[in-house]
């Protein structure tokens, strides 16, 4: 990045003034009375006491045949040169990287980082929450999200959640991973989608197997539903509930239940919106997750047979047919845009109250 040139030496305005005044001939008395200024105001501008406002810099040019701008740039150059001797400019260009590389106020705020009684400690902390020794290090991660990508999510602020999920994930005692014992267990995890209550057991469920299940609400500007990721050698299902709904739940947890299944490593976070193999994994894990929890065959046909007029009692019987909540249907029915968003939103029944246990803000 190109560096902004600085002149060697800003010259005070004052001395510019004393120069064209002894190159006329003329006294601070005299330049006073052809401004009508008192001789006070032109002797404190000289001083450098009184800066050269805009009206002032009009009247100087007048005087003297120059621009207003000759004398404005000269009193602003002069004056930021002041302020550049008497603060730390570099300081503050370290706390602003700083605080561009992570959302320090909200880890302040969770209480997942101490402020600290000074910005060393504040950096030290970030950084060692970060999992970094320098910004550098930062982005160095390979995972899974589904997000909102369209709304431009901070890198930072993902891989804050991302550390903080390793952190709970880490303070849990969990057993080995065995891959067949995770697919074996489906069926019984996916019986736990007929009814809202059920949810609480999904976690014990895929700890059974190895999976570590954790909900760390998102962060401002993360846009995250959830993501699959390693921590250690366990495979790791994160959500955030950010839409608090069974259909958004169900689906979420299988979309990142079928990376794992199917064997996704996921993209290192400093790349996570370029590579093409992440698009064909997310719309893999996707088409898995529909699968899972809805035959496709069967919906088809329902939605023949049902088209235009969704009722409440038809999407619970086709729900109950398929042992699923109405929610999800309604859910699917939504996001295929058969059914408007606004309508039936009484079915989507909230699942946080089931998953306190699991929750880390």
């Amino acid at each position: 990045m190109e560096r902004e040139l600085q002149p060697a030496r800003a010259i005070a305005p004052g001395r510019i003034l004393t120069r064209e005044l002894e190159a006329r001939g003329w006294t601070q008395k005299d330049i006073s009375r052809i401004m009508g200024r008192p001789a006070q105001a032109i002797n404190e501008i000289i001083k450098g006491i009184k800066q050269i406002t805009p009206e002032t810099a009009l009247e100087l040019a007048e005087a003297f045949g120059t621009s207003a701008e000759f004398w404005t740039n000269l009193e602003a150059q002069y004056r930021l040169a002041q302020l550049r001797r008497g603060k730390d400019i570099k300081e503050i260009a370290r706390k602003s990287r700083l605080y561009s590389l992570a959302p320090v106020s909200e880890l302040v705020k969770r209480r997942w980082i101490a402020a600290g009684e000074s910005f060393e400690e504040l950096e030290e902390a970030v950084f060692a929450f970060m999992g970094a020794t320098s910004s550098e290090e930062m982005g160095k991660l390979a995972v899974s999200f589904r997000h909102a990508r369209k709304r431009g999510p901070e890198l930072g602020a993902q891989i804050a959640w991302v550390r903080r999920v390793e952190q709970v994930a880490a303070s849990r005692h969990l057993g080995s991973f065995d891959a067949e014992r995770l697919k074996k267990t489906l069926p019984e995890i996916l019986s736990c989608a007929s009814r809202d209550e059920d949810v609480v057991n999904v976690p014990r469920l895929l700890a059974d197997a190895g999976v570590h299940f954790i909900v760390v609400s998102h962060l401002e500007k993360t846009y995250l539903d959830g993501a699959k990721l390693m921590c250690g050698n366990s495979p790791t299902i994160a959500l955030t509930l950010r839409y608090d709904r069974i259909d958004s739940f169900w689906f979420t947890l299988l979309h990142e239940l079928a990376h794992i299944v199917l064997g996704h490593h996921g993209s290192y976070l400093d790349n996570l919106y370029e590579p093409d193999h992440v698009d064909g994994e997310e719309r893999e894990a996707n088409r898995l997750a529909s699968q899972w929890l809805l035959d496709p065959k069967a919906f088809k046909a329902f939605v023949k047979e049902t088209h235009p007029y969704f009722s409440r009692s038809a999407i619970t019987r086709f729900a109950t047919s398929q042992k699923r909540h109405p929610g999800i249907v309604l859910g699917r029915l939504h996001h295929e845009k058969f059914v408007d968003f606004k309508n039936l939103r009484g079915m989507l029944v909230k699942v946080s109250p089931f998953l306190g246990e699991w929750a880390n803000e």
